[in-house]
């Protein structure tokens, strides 16, 4: 005979376990994704590159070459001797505003 706290303990590991591996799966996605990204020297080139992108934007792209940080150097916590830096961020906000005299945005 199965008791109740025994089904409840089966049934909340198998629903951690579930969860672990859809967590699992979607980083897995993620990463394939960024191990398929196309490289790009750091060059001259690059802002053309860039430019003759659809819509000026590449999602995943892997850039190679010698960089210098604009502070200082992003050391990962997962995987040691792997460093990034960070050049320019750049981030526009646009915000539409209720015009509630005219009803419109």
């Amino acid at each position: 005979p199965i008791t109740s706290g025994e089904l409840l303990c089966l049934g909340s590991s198998l629903a951690f376990s579930g969860l672990f591996y859809y967590l699992y799966r979607k980083k897995a996605k993620i990463m394939a994704r960024i191990q398929e990204a196309p490289k790009l020297q750091v060059d001259d080139d690059l802002p053309a590159v860039v430019s003759a992108a659809d819509g000026r934007c590449l999602p995943y792209v892997a850039l190679e070459g010698i960089v210098l940080p604009a502070k200082a150097v992003l050391t990962s916590h997962y995987h040691e001797g792997l460093q990034g830096v960070i050049q320019k961020l750049l981030v526009k906000e646009h915000r539409l505003i209720w015009n509630s005299l005219a009803r419109s945005w």
